[in-house]
């Protein structure tokens, strides 16, 4: 009983220390102009009016408007594409026998172990020969497929009994109608789970936006918001700047609020420890 108090008591405490940024951003943007100072412990505790007028301001001083449609579509797109490539590899690695599929399942999988930023100078080569270089397909494209999304399906179809298939196939369905009338209905959880892992990573996504795109018209929020804050912080407008940081992140957090216990059950449910 004791040690379960105390791994609730440290958990706590975690848990309140990825709290306080979020409670000063939150408060620094509702204090009224110019009351936001230096982060600091003190400025966690509300005194005097509470005003939405730093939202206003970088609303208007921001395009947040362009950032968000095109924050929308690079992850939109990336999504869609993803669906259709990870449940057809997926597919291949838990249903078809061919020689040599664990060993090039592992192979695959060796993708999680690089570090993003190793590819970018051959990713930014290949933009230029594709003449993709600072447009939004240009900046989804290195993200098409993707090795965990992958990993997670192949959980996923091999926990769906074949049976389901093999009446399918009865019927004389084609493997393509059975896995998207048959097998991806059956896995909507781990859709869902890598739903909400994609569009995470790719909403907080900032060095590879902002090597692959250059012109004002293709950033996206989280480029956008560097250059937002580089002229808010000559300024020391920290109400402005905290205002921007959560108009950023809270369409994340809300999502995650509302989706986190089918979250979790879509990880459970796929095998994933």
């Amino acid at each position: 009983m004791k040690s379960k108090h105390l791994i609730l008591m440290l958990v706590g405490a975690a848990a309140l220390l990825w709290a306080v940024p979020f409670a000063w951003m939150a408060v620094a943007s509702l204090r009224p102009p110019g009351s936001a100072g230096a982060m600091d412990l003190g400025s966690l505790v509300p005194h005097g009016p509470f005003s939405v007028a730093n939202f206003g301001e970088a609303w208007i001083e921001g395009n947040f408007p362009l950032w968000y449609l095109n924050t929308v579509l690079m992850c939109g797109g990336i999504l869609a594409v993803q669906c259709v490539t990870i449940s057809a590899a997926g597919y291949a690695f838990a249903r078809l026998r061919f020689p040599g599929r664990d060993a090039l399942f592992y192979l695959f999988l060796l993708q999680l172990m690089l570090v993003p930023p190793i590819l970018i100078v051959p990713n930014l080569d290949m933009l230029a020969t594709l003449h993709l270089y600072d447009t939004l397909p240009g900046v989804m494209a290195p993200y098409f497929a993707s090795a965990f999304g992958t990993f997670l399906m192949r959980q996923t179809f091999r926990t769906i009994p074949r049976e389901y298939e093999e009446a399918a196939l009865i019927d004389g369905a084609s493997r393509i109608a059975i896995i998207r009338h048959v097998l991806l209905p059956l896995a909507k959880p781990g859709l869902i789970a890598f739903a909400i892992v994609s569009i995470s990573a790719h909403w907080n996504e900032f060095l590879w936006p902002l090597m692959a795109s250059t012109s004002p018209s293709s950033q996206v929020l989280t480029v956008g918001l560097a250059s937002f804050t580089s002229g808010a912080e000559a300024g020391s407008e920290w109400g402005v700047i905290a205002a921007g940081t959560f108009l950023v992140a809270a369409p994340l957090l809300a999502i995650f609020v509302i989706f986190q216990r089918r979250f979790v059950a879509s990880f459970v449910f796929s095998g994933i420890k």
